[in-house]
């Protein structure tokens, strides 16, 4: 054999891969993933849970402080508002168990949210919204319409309140208390 024969079938044997570095690949094993992301709403409170009034007759007195409220949803498409109600249980908002018993009626209890619907104070005379509260103690304090950019979301809004007396000139003195329910609804 000749030298240059020689040194090409060398070069060629270096470039064929033996049988033992030779890849075998096996059929491919496939995993199904599955994800779910729950549909949720939450309504929490971040500041304070009492709201305390020095009442005068004749006249309104600002709570002490606000209700820091925080909201959050996670949403599924068709979802098209978010609603937060203030409202209570019946029209007798506060109540002295007295002797004799009294009550302030939700005529006379104002709430507003600057960042809601209510900038302004309004009473406690609305409801039901959309299932929330009962009739003349509810109040609407915001109302977000959803798109696609928001349906996850948390928002923080705070409820100044009001007991205003100016125009219930007959209400006895007494020690009153009431609870109030915060709720959101997805519609």
């Amino acid at each position: 054999m000749k030298k240059g024969s020689l040194l090409a079938a060398a070069a060629l044997f270096l470039l064929v891969p033996a049988a033992s570095h030779a890849q075998i690949f096996a059929g491919p094993s496939n995993v199904t993933l599955n994800a779910s992301l729950a549909e949720s709403l939450s309504v929490s409170l971040t500041g304070v849970s009492t709201v305390n009034f020095t009442l005068a007759a004749g006249a309104a007195a600002a709570g002490d402080s606000s209700v820091g409220i925080q909201t959050g949803w996670v949403l599924k498409p068709g979802k098209t508002h978010v609603k937060l109600v203030g409202y209570f249980d019946t029209t007798n908002a506060l109540t002295d168990p007295g002797p004799p018993s009294a009550s302030i009626e939700t005529q006379y209890v104002f709430g507003r949210v600057t960042t809601g619907s209510p900038t302004v104070f309004t009473a406690f005379t609305q409801g039901p919204t959309d299932g929330v509260g009962i009739a003349s103690a509810s109040l609407l304090l915001f109302d977000e319409s959803i798109t696609g950019i928001n349906k996850n979301k948390t928002r923080t809004d705070d409820l100044d309140l009001q007991i205003d007396l100016t125009t219930n000139l007959q209400q006895p003195a007494g020690d009153y208390t009431g609870v109030l329910h915060i709720r959101a609804v997805a519609l």
